[in-house]
């Protein structure tokens, strides 16, 4: 049997996230409303507290969190496109971030886990 959303995507998320996405749902607002909002923002870390909170098929979450990490990755593009006119110079580490979450964004659809790992800077030592 294949793992659930919430085994699958869990560990990503920080309390800090889920503690905010349940206020907002004891007052009483629309957790999948919030999630397809933030979705549409690119913003995975808020999309997916509503996402394990609210009652809904994995399929359909894994779809809108899979979105929300595309829309990221296209506002991404965006402004290393916006800077790199800016700075006359590219900016390829926004760039690498944006291909990690288009990446991360096939994994779910898939239902595989995500592996989310923070682009390295090499310290002058190497």
């Amino acid at each position: 049997m294949p793992e659930s959303f919430k085994d699958l995507y869990s560990s990503l998320i920080k309390d800090v996230f889920i503690e905010r996405a349940r206020q907002q749902l004891e007052l009483g607002k629309d957790g999948l409303e919030l999630a397809r909002s933030y979705a549409e923002q690119g913003k995975p870390d808020f999309v997916l507290a509503y996402l394990l909170l609210i009652e809904r098929s994995d399929e359909e979450k894994r779809e809108i969190l899979a979105y929300a990490y595309e829309q990221r990755a296209k506002n991404s593009d965006e402004k290393a496109e916006q800077f790199k006119q800016q700075f006359r110079r590219p900016f390829p580490l926004i760039r690498l971030e944006a291909q990690k979450d288009r990446t991360a964004a096939r994994a779910i659809r898939e239902g595989q886990p995500v592996r989310i790992a923070t682009t390295k800077i090499p310290s002058s030592d190497e």
